[in-house]
């Protein structure tokens, strides 16, 4: 399943974004999935057992992963919520692919194991 995070986070990124953008803006690139696999690689550390090694690596990972998400709605806030895109960012992209992030965690975990 990991094969698909990176297509399935950038097409919600794209998305979910589409019907807020401008007509005559485009949004292009790869940010909104970066954004969904920056979710999910911090929530997987916490999905397959712990020991001090994962933690580790979830806190100072996720110290950078939520900086990053705050400051893109941040950035979202400041333009009044307006759905557009400014100064060539797209930060509906970015916070809806991290979203999906959260959301693919979720539904994974809840498949049952094969063994």
């Amino acid at each position: 399943a990991s094969y698909m995070l990176l297509p399935a986070t950038s097409a919600t990124g794209g998305f979910l974004n589409m019907g807020g953008l401008a007509t005559q803006t485009v949004s292009l690139g790869a940010s909104g999935a970066v954004f969904g696999l920056f979710v999910v690689s911090v929530l997987v550390k916490l999905s397959r057992g712990l020991n001090l090694w994962k933690l580790l690596e979830f806190f100072i990972l996720g110290q950078f992963v939520m900086d990053r998400v705050f400051s893109e709605i941040a950035m979202q806030s400041a333009k009044g919520g307006a759905l557009a895109a400014s100064g060539g960012i797209n930060h509906i992209a970015h916070l809806a692919g991290a979203l999906f992030g959260v959301l693919l965690v979720f539904m994974i975990s809840k498949i049952p194991a094969l063994e």
